[in-house]
């Protein structure tokens, strides 16, 4: 695939961070993703998965915004995104799964009410519509995330998979 071609590809992921529609991505988007996930869950702010989850945003957008703020105005536009974020992390998407990692498990974690240490397949579902991701889509990409089939979605098969939705042209 031509080199553009993935880089348009991974310009349309751009959206998934910017929240709130407005042509960059700051740290208001991560902690209205957030917000938005503790609001779908019920769990309160101030509560310890509401601060683990609130931490993880932060840590997402540092981690980001060192990679792919090059001008250093704490805002990341679609071009930085896709010229600084995505050739950095393309070749190593490990790093980019490390840099989400905290915010993956708090969101994992605030998805599992049961305390069974994995959300089930529907609750990932919500984690996703949450996010922004239609609902028929949300359930689809859930349910691909249950690779060992146990019913459950866990941090080993999300962190792995987000890394390649946002590192992997396809």
């Amino acid at each position: 695939m031509a080199n553009s071609e993935h880089e348009r590809r991974i310009a349309a992921r751009f959206t998934v961070f910017d929240q709130d529609g407005n042509g960059h991505i700051d740290r208001c988007d991560f902690s209205a993703a957030a917000k938005a996930l503790l609001a779908e869950f019920g769990v309160a702010a101030r509560s310890e998965k509401g601060q683990a989850l609130y931490g993880g945003a932060e840590a997402l957008w540092q981690g980001l915004a060192g990679i792919a703020d090059r001008d250093g105005d704490q805002r990341i536009t679609r071009e930085e995104f896709v010229t600084g974020a995505v050739k950095r992390l393309r070749d190593r998407p490990e790093r980019f799964a490390e840099i989400a990692r905290p915010f993956l498990r708090a969101a994992l974690d605030a998805a599992d009410p049961d305390g069974a240490g994995a959300p089930v397949v529907a609750d990932a579902a919500r984690v996703l519509a949450a996010l922004g991701v239609p609902g028929d889509a949300a359930r689809q990409i859930a349910a691909g995330l249950d690779a060992d089939g146990d019913g459950r979605v866990g941090e080993a098969e999300v962190v792995p998979a987000f890394a390649r939705y946002f590192t992997v042209p396809e």
